[in-house]
């Protein structure tokens, strides 16, 4: 008997494949923990997601008593790759990965410096058993001997079958009392995670059968006087500003992660973001603004801006929907006589653009191509380029006597933040350097210094005179998730009060309208899908029947946002404040617009809830039900 054999003989309760990759297992349950729920009970993995991991081996041990080792090793890797990719995804999104995220698998190599930068090098640890193993399989013999030695101990069929039945047993009432949570977090927590995924591709199953079987019915229930009995937003009898840009063309520049706590920030006595703030002596400004995007953040703002529709549940918009006909702010004004053009540096095919463009019927797109590789920043030319790029072809379309929409995206301040250094601009003090939130203040002083020189050259041109501008952003920057202690406070120094999710959703949205030169705050809350309507009443077009969730915000006193992304299901955005939810309303948590956190019953409503989550699910709804493109 060679020594490896001899060794297992004598110390069979650990050499048990069973026992050890159980417990193997169970240290990366814990890594998982400590970044999905460091505040909950440490006991309580031992009866969510330990069951699960049993019930897997126990499986090994029924079908494989022989030779088994490989398969442990193959359910070790599966298992360890769900718990690293759910790590990853909470670390950016804050919310749990399914297998949906496997249609975004092909965007990863352009955000790759996004995904470095969260991978923080012990997560990498969770691989370590499987690579030791695979060293040793190649390169011992004496460790092959082993092996086949351990796989031909097989366990007693009785034991196994209780084993199994109790594993099986736990696990089903875990979902069954979890069953009714929506929220995300929650769920898994309570579920364990291996379960909880287990149920989701059930739950997906079911749903692709279903629509097999048959095409969604146009629904019924979802119109306009549906929609705003849910919202309850008291619409204004003579609406304000309508028509004061009518005929004026329209210029959207959507910012890249510019979030709303930049705006009049400084540090060490420098301004931040200097040109945003000078416009905001002129512009309608709404300092409760807040994010709507979902899994393709950048493009999904797009969506949502251009439809004033809400994000699928799962998957980018621009994925899911990019084969519908869109009712669209392009369409509606082209109906108007405007020619509608959007721009962006990055290849059209990111995020299934040349799709999404298609759907929103937008006229012409300008991507890579048109602006080439000038000037590299990420994955693109850089907004300088962008702007200065976009603004001659502007010039032309305005020579060519004819109104037009122009949407433009800007991309130079992209997670993680680090520019290259012949863009930095701001002095950061010592303890900001090296840190995303040093690196975010540096990109975004760049983004509004390029931003700075495209307002200025609008009004040389005489463009700016003529033209409704909407300047907004587009998500989050910096997430709670992916902060290190010391950047948590780092942002409490900045801000001068707690980074809470209301501050992280929270970015601006800024009017500038023909002929007003006094600018002035709104304080009603409201989102992406509340651009189009907004622009709707100032350009004077009238949306007719268009199905839309939106409102405009200069014309109503009340709002509610459903959220999908970043925070959990069942989140929504009222006029006070953020409210999260744990597994259910009562033992939710609200957030107050820059004050500190309470309960639920501080500022949300059951019945608020319950009509986000009616909005959210007349937009699936009607979604699905839209044409598709020939």
């Amino acid at each position: 008997m060679t020594m490896f054999g001899e060794q297992a003989r004598r110390m069979r309760w650990l050499a048990k494949p069973f026992v050890f990759f159980s417990f193997i297992m169970l240290l990366k349950i814990y890594l998982a923990k400590s970044v999905l729920h460091p505040d909950g009970s440490w006991l309580m993995p031992l009866v969510t997601d330990l069951p699960a991991v049993l019930f897997v081996f126990g499986l090994i041990e029924w079908a494989a008593p022989k030779r088994k080792f490989g398969a442990y090793l193959i359910a070790d890797l599966i298992m360890t790759i769900v718990y690293f990719a759910v790590i990853m995804y909470y670390k950016y999104f804050g919310i749990i990965v399914t297998y949906h995220a496997l249609q975004q698998v092909g965007q990863v190599t352009e955000v790759r410096g996004s995904v470095m930068q969260l991978l923080h090098p012990y997560y990498l640890l969770i691989f370590t058993d499987i690579v030791v193993f695979l060293v040793l399989m190649l390169a011992s013999k004496r460790f092959r001997e082993w092996r086949r030695q351990l796989s031909g101990q097989g366990a007693p069929r009785p034991y196994l079958a209780a084993l199994l039945a109790l594993s099986f047993f736990i696990c089903s009432a875990n979902v069954w009392q979890s069953r009714e949570s929506i929220n995300e977090l929650k769920r898994s927590e309570n579920m364990g995670i291996i379960p909880y995924q287990t149920v989701e591709i059930a739950h997906g199953a079911k749903d692709a059968l279903a629509g097999l079987v048959s095409e969604p019915e146009p629904p019924t229930d979802v119109t306009l006087p549906a929609i705003a009995e849910l919202k309850d937003s008291g619409v204004a009898a003579m609406p304000r500003l309508n028509g004061i840009a009518k005929g004026k063309n329209l210029i959207v520049i959507q910012l890249e992660a510019m979030q709303t706590f930049l705006l009049n920030a400084t540090l060490n006595g420098m301004e931040i973001t200097p040109n945003m703030n000078e416009l905001l002596a002129s512009a309608v400004y709404f300092p409760n603004f807040y994010q709507m995007v979902g899994q393709g953040n950048t493009a999904d703002a797009e969506f949502v801006m251009n439809t004033s529709l809400y994000v699928p549940r799962h998957g980018a918009a621009s994925q899911v929907f990019g084969d519908r006909l869109l009712p669209s702010l392009p369409r509606l004004l082209k109906q108007h006589g405007y020619y509608t053009a959007t721009f962006h540096t990055n290849d059209v095919k990111f995020w299934n653009r040349n799709d999404l463009y298609r759907a929103l019927g937008f006229d012409e797109y300008f991507d890579r191509e048109f602006f080439g590789d000038e000037d590299l920043v990420f994955f693109g030319s850089s907004d300088e380029v962008l702007y200065r790029n976009t603004l001659q072809k502007l010039k032309e379309l305005s020579a060519a006597g004819r109104p037009f929409y122009a949407q433009i995206i800007s991309m130079s301040a992209h997670h993680p933040f680090n520019i290259p250094e012949r863009k930095v601009r701001f002095p950061l003090p010592e303890s900001y350097k090296d840190t995303l939130v040093g690196h975010y203040i540096a990109a975004q002083h760049y983004a509004d210094e390029a931003l700075g020189m495209f307002i200025r050259d609008l009004k040389e041109s005489g463009l700016w005179d003529d033209s409704l501008i909407v300047i907004y952003g587009d998500h989050m920057g910096v997430p709670i998730y992916s902060l290190t202690a010391h950047e948590r406070r780092l942002m409490q120094e900045l801000l001068g009060r707690e980074y809470t999710p209301a501050e992280m959703l929270n970015v601006p949205l800024m009017l500038l309208i023909p002929g007003m030169e006094e600018g002035r705050a709104e304080e009603i809350a409201g989102g992406h899908v509340d651009i189009l309507p907004t622009i709707a009443n100032l350009l004077g077009v009238s949306l007719g029947d268009q199905i839309h969730f939106g409102q405009d915000l200069l014309n109503t006193r009340r709002n509610l946002l459903p959220q999908r992304y970043y925070l959990p299901s069942g989140s929504f955005i009222n006029d006070t404040g953020v409210f999260v939810p744990g597994k259910g309303f009562e033992d939710g948590e609200f957030f107050p617009f820059r004050h500190e956190p309470g309960d639920a019953g501080a500022g949300a409503g059951k019945e608020e809830d319950e009509r986000a989550l009616k909005l959210l699910d007349k937009s699936d709804r009607y979604l699905r039900s839209l044409p598709r493109l020939d």
